[in-house]
């Protein structure tokens, strides 16, 4: 029987830094992933993953329920199956949110016994501490951190007239959507550097793959966690050649995401008592909770042809990619570098002043996920997706069975709450006047949704009901929560309420979503769940490096 201090279950964005933070304070650690391999070459150049997310083993495509108030529309969300998840096969943006978000976390969690902050200042440390940036250096950033982020490698002549557009529109250009103010357009920063992408794996785990107390096992699907006299014990998982079991001497950590880590507790016996008895699981913690609270971000396009041969469209085949390909080779430049989006806004259409409702991505070529690809011809053009930053809808992840074969109940309820689709009409209906003038308006020939000849509320609710999908955002599925919140899952320093030895440390912990892209803030959630379980502190963090990391 296998044994190790801890287990860390899911290899994406923050299990892979759970699982580096333990390994380098000394501890021996198995980290089980059930996807595949980070290595590959298209995963690793910035647009590569273009190529593979309509369609890939580095993906899991995870069907919605019928979605009733979208007139029973199935819509997909995928995610990442690989080491690294999200970071390795996502457009690599770095968002961590806004001061407000994690202020906010921490006014819900007030009243907890261990009287943990999730303010500003307290999540602050961790985002800085593991970024390494090429442009600033302050007290929001840092340059040496084991995390890459830069500028983008190439920017598109379509995503510098979308910011000269937006601007237009009265919105102010901004170097640093991370730093004091978050509204306005500008270039994003992104999770690469000279075409290489820096995901999860390779900044925290692949520097220690060759230390002996990390063990990382690649299609490893864990069926369950083991509970012993309401203590995690250790796992069972499959890895191909039937079911094994790992012990952990101290502590589980659960970091599949929020689709699957509430599935992995259920089929543990932790979650709702009367849906667990339903499938014929024994009930080892009543947790009503677990699974309730999914909140991803709504996104919506607007696509458009151009009246030249503008943009991204037709460098991706034949012998433009060849060359594209040999540019990068021989001199580490070209569009390869490349994340394939490289501009976007923060706005708030209604209320310039406050807070922005609103994230948009400019892509500059036409884009949809598989499920609506059949709308559109491709060609040259762009696609500007509005996305709302905090959304109100709420919607559940259920068990399908008790097989752990089977993929999850997952009903996402994008766009449900009103003033969601209110705030997703308002962001169509300002980015559509960046359509219709300045430099990206001189090179639009035709608006090819939404209709521009009928924007009002009805024909925008009916675009909308018909495009929205997912930002690859989802959250809140196992929340943290003050004591005697009988829905809050977990405590605030991320231990499952009611079982010893578990805790959760993915997006699925969040309270509410954080306005901006989820995988920095996913890295964050590792980093701080790793002090929780050290005792550690971001004063004692060097030294603990400096004299384990040999």
């Amino acid at each position: 029987m296998e044994e190790y201090d801890h287990i860390v279950v899911g290899g994406g964005a923050s299990g892979c830094v759970v699982a580096a933070r333990l390994v380098e304070a000394g501890r021996r650690v198995l980290l089980l992933e059930a996807g595949h391999s980070h290595h590959h070459p298209l995963l690793d150049m910035p647009p590569g993953i273009f190529k593979m997310i309509n369609g890939s083993k580095f993906m899991r495509y995870h069907a919605t329920t019928p979605q009733e108030h979208l007139d029973g529309r199935v819509h997909e969300i995928s995610q990442g199956n690989v080491l690294g998840g999200g970071t390795s096969v996502n457009a690599q943006v770095y968002m961590r949110g806004r001061p407000s978000d994690y202020d906010s976390w921490d006014e819900l969690l007030r009243g907890n016994n261990s009287g943990v902050r999730w303010n500003w200042e307290s999540v602050l440390p961790h985002f800085r501490g593991m970024e390494g940036n090429n442009r600033f250096f302050d007290e929001r950033h840092n340059d040496s951190g084991p995390l890459v982020v830069s500028d983008p490698g190439h920017i598109d002549d379509v995503s510098r007239w979308f910011v000269q557009s937006v601007q237009g529109l009265g919105v102010p250009f901004t170097p640093d959507f991370n730093g004091a103010r978050q509204t306005g357009v500008g270039f994003y920063q992104f999770m690469n550097r000279r075409g290489k992408r820096s995901s999860a794996a390779y900044a925290f785990i692949e520097p220690l793959m060759k230390n002996p107390r990390l063990t990382v096992k690649l299609n490893a699907a864990v069926q369950r966690i083991l509970i012993e006299d309401e203590r995690a014990t250790g796992v069972i998982y499959d890895a191909g050649a039937g079911e094994q079991i790992a012990r952990s001497a101290t502590e589980v950590i659960i970091c599949s995401g929020a689709l699957v880590t509430p599935k992995l507790l259920m089929l543990s016996g932790i979650g709702p008592a009367d849906d667990l008895r339903q499938h014929g699981i024994d009930v080892a913690m009543d947790a009503p909770g677990v699974g309730q609270n999914l909140i991803d971000h709504p996104e919506v396009p607007i696509l458009a042809h151009f009246n030249g041969p503008y943009g991204y469209f037709g460098h991706t085949d034949g012998w433009r990619m060849i060359m594209h390909g040999l540019q990068f080779k021989v001199f580490g430049t070209g569009m390869v570098t490349s994340a394939g989006v490289e501009a976007g806004a923060f706005v708030n259409p209604l209320d310039p002043d406050a807070e922005p409702t609103i994230q948009a991505f400019c892509l500059p070529f036409v884009y949809l996920d598989r499920d609506l690809l059949k709308l559109i011809e491709p060609t040259h053009g762009v696609t500007v997706t509005t996305v709302v930053t905090k959304p109100k809808s709420r919607g559940f992840v259920k068990l399908r069975s008790a097989n752990p074969a089977d993929m999850p109940i997952v009903s996402p309820h994008l766009l449900k709450h009103p003033d969601d689709m209110a705030a997703m009409i308002a962001g169509q209906r300002f980015f559509l006047r960046a359509f219709q003038s300045g430099p990206l308006g001189a090179r639009v020939d035709k608006i090819l949704r939404p209709n521009p000849d009928d924007l009002s509320d009805e024909a925008l609710a009916t675009h909308c009901k018909r495009m929205v999908k997912t930002n690859y955002h989802p959250a809140g599925t196992c929340r943290m929560g003050p004591d005697g919140d009988p829905l809050a899952v977990l405590d605030a320093q991320m231990r499952v309420r009611g079982v010893e030895n578990l805790r959760v440390a993915d997006m699925s912990v969040c309270p509410t979503i954080n306005a901006g892209n989820t995988a920095a803030p996913a890295m964050m959630l590792g980093d701080r769940c790793a002090d929780f379980i050290l005792g550690a502190t971001i004063e004692t963090r060097q030294s603990e490096r400096v004299s384990h990391v040999a």
